[in-house]
């Protein structure tokens, strides 16, 4: 081809995308890639979703707030539309750009990225202006009437919490209520049939994001908006969310799919989730271990942890109660800071020459004192009023305690010298609790480029790597999300021994299974097994087993209680059941409890599927396993066997789980 030719050719090129372009910016577009189809309409300014020829959202647009006032893309006189292919770390995807123009207001440029093998798609805008842009609200979604889509049937929307403080609880919601609103993600779903919406946020770098559902009907999901900018109560504010401040501006990230089980997309938003921010890497087995946050407290002592570490050798290592590993986890909580250096260290070296790992416990973003003219510990050269982060100038209290910034020298000071004695004294898990405190809006942080409590947060999670990052971590109170910074996560707030516990935790279980997508593990909290019946025995230590962690808390010492430790070589010791411990959580079976799901399920990568169902009551109940809902075929033979008492199962013969208790099952094809 020659020279002109080829001029000829590249201009016939440009005048087509240019013609495209043109075409998009003065009527409609769409773009259908694998089973999707997205669609921008000039005259209503929003984009539809279509998946499989289904509407499924229906006229998209986005909001945001500058200064007092909202504004809508439909607020915008000019918009230009154009289709981009990409190549990104969720796959290769087709790319529908909106830009919208006014002279009264900053650009704002709307992107939905569409992958065709996947059933979401993801979408998110920027504001730019040659000036700075101030905004504390990006919403991607507003759906002003989500419609009919899941059907007639049984329709719900799950509340997920902000994170697991205050005994909060999951909840998921009969479709017909006046408004709902949940944190980071929602799963609004149909529980006959399954089919189900999942929205929420993959970006936790600088936003809070809440989902707002507005009044619906049984059949019908009213308007729908997910935001980046959500500051109240249930976060834990006290005043609004910081706003971002800048010349280019972004909204979170939004996933926002629709599946055929709502708990394969909530589980896919957890992957999504890791892609964006990989979990902490972990190449070693589940810690299973004791933390003397359960009965003890603060009446641990130094002798009482070394016996407790010995009974551990002597009583349980060799009983089918260690991990894969060959190894438990013995940790220190609340307390040991009465312990002197050379007693930490003795203790250390005693779990050592027991084949155990050392832990130890910390509150870094926390002032239990509450006295602003203290002098903070470790830094001398501040006072704790220093340090504090205000809220309408007052400090902030949570749980009995002020939060300070974790953006102060001070904070990262006090992260060196105790991550320094951690590592002298060999420790080599720490658990981190009260992390919410991090989190909280401010008037300011000390680092001034910090403009929200999520980014004040990542940047101290950030520095707790940075000196704690070889050593185990597990939160304990957190937020759910950014998750990058620990191996596990406690899944609910405080769990101890009875069968209301049990339940709590399950809750969480319910809907937050997935959240070990995203951790490593899910942390089920402290097993105690005295002072209560032995069917709430078995129901606490399965509630452990099949959400992650398995940390008893009983008190192991000489002089602890006899039952709690007849109790645990009754119910620590059983093999069958302790090698379900693999970290993975089980899934339920329905999702319309009252208030927590009382079946669960997980297959093994041997085919064998589990089956645990919970009876939380003061009553016997008797049921029939439902075949299809639990994923098996009546036309298949199964060997089934209850792992507790070691009996086999006729699953075709109703069961009776006597109250209190629970069956765990473990069932496999002839």
């Amino acid at each position: 081809m020659d020279i002109k030719k080829l001029l000829m050719k590249t201009l016939q090129l440009s005048l087509i995308v240019l013609l495209g372009v043109v075409f998009f910016s003065c009527g409609n577009s769409s773009i259908t890639t694998g089973k999707w189809k997205a669609s921008y309409t000039q005259e209503n300014k929003g984009v539809n979703i279509e998946k499989d020829a289904q509407l499924v959202f229906n006229n998209i647009y986005a909001s945001y707030r500058l200064g007092d006032k909202l504004i809508t893309t439909k607020d915008y006189a000019d918009n230009t539309v154009k289709v981009n292919d990409i190549s990104d770390k969720f796959g290769k995807a087709s790319v529908l750009q909106i830009t919208y123009s006014d002279n009264d207001l900053p650009t704002l440029v709307q992107s939905f990225y569409i992958y065709p093998d996947k059933d979401y798609i993801l979408t998110e805008f920027t504001l730019e202006s040659s000036a700075d842009i101030s905004s504390n609200y990006m919403a991607p979604v507003n759906i002003d009437n989500a419609g009919q889509i899941l059907g007639t049937g049984d329709n719900r929307a799950l509340f997920i919490p902000f994170d697991n403080d205050c005994w909060i609880r999951y909840q998921s919601h009969p479709l017909a209520f006046d408004s709902l609103r949940s944190y980071e993600v929602t799963s609004i779903f149909n529980n006959d049939s399954r089919n189900g919406l999942v929205i929420g946020s993959i970006e936790h770098d600088s936003w809070k994001t809440g989902i707002d559902i507005g009044k619906s009907t049984k059949e019908n999901i009213g308007s729908l908006t997910c935001f980046g900018g959500v500051a109240d109560s249930l976060t834990r504010d006290s005043k609004q969310h910081g706003a971002l401040i800048g010349k280019i501006i972004k909204s979170p990230k939004i996933f926002i799919g629709y599946f055929n089980d709502w708990r394969d997309g909530l589980e896919e938003y957890g992957r999504a989730n890791a892609a964006v921010a990989p979990p902490k890497a972990w190449d070693k087995a589940i810690p299973f271990g004791w933390n003397s946050w359960g009965v003890l407290q603060f009446q641990l002592t130094y002798t009482k942890a070394l016996e407790v570490s010995d009974y551990f050798k002597e009583n349980l290592q060799n009983n089918n109660f260690v991990n894969p590993d060959k190894t438990v986890f013995i940790g220190l909580d609340s307390g040991w800071n009465e312990f002197t250096e050379e007693e930490l260290k003795a203790f250390v070296q005693k779990c050592k020459d027991n084949g155990q790992v050392a832990g130890i416990y910390w509150t870094p973003f926390t002032d239990w004192g509450k006295n602003p003219e203290r002098t903070v510990q470790d830094v001398p050269e501040y006072k704790y009023k220093d340090i504090y982060i205000y809220a309408n100038g007052n400090p902030q209290q949570l749980d009995g305690a002020y939060a300070v910034d974790p953006t102060h020298p001070a904070i990262e000071q006090q992260m060196k010298i105790k991550s320094e004695l951690f590592r002298r004294c060999g420790f080599e898990y720490v658990k981190m609790d009260f992390m919410t405190h991090g989190a909280m809006e401010a008037d300011t942080w000390y680092k001034k480029d910090i403009q929200t409590g999520v980014q004040a947060y990542n940047y101290g999670m950030e520095l707790l790597n940075k000196y704690f990052g070889d050593m185990y971590l597990n939160l304990s109170i957190s937020p759910t999300f950014p998750s990058q910074y620990a191996q596990s996560r406690r899944i609910a707030c405080d769990a101890w021994n009875k069968i209301k516990d049990t339940e709590y935790t399950m809750n969480a279980v319910s809907y937050g299974w997935w959240i070990d997508n995203v951790y490593q593990y899910n942390d089920a909290d402290h097993i105690v097994l005295q002072e209560a019946t032995d069917g709430e025995n078995r129901a606490r230590v399965t509630s452990a087993v099949i959400t992650g962690l398995y940390i008893t808390g009983d008190d192991f010492s000489k002089g602890g209680s006899k039952e709690g430790k007849e109790k645990a070589m009754k119910y620590l010791t059983n093999a069958e059941v302790n090698a379900i411990a693999t970290g993975r959580s089980f899934r339920p079976v329905e999702g319309n409890g009252a208030k927590s799901e009382n079946q669960f399920i997980r297959k093994d990568t041997e085919g064998n599927l589990y089956y645990v169902i919970f009876n939380y009551s003061e009553e016997n109940i008797t049921m029939n396993v439902p075949f299809e809902r639990v994923g098996l075929d009546t036309a298949v033979g199964y060997k089934a066997k209850e792992l507790w008492s070691g009996d086999n199962i006729d699953l075709k013969s109703s069961l009776t789980i006597p109250a209190k208790d629970v069956v765990l099952i473990k069932i496999s094809e002839l």
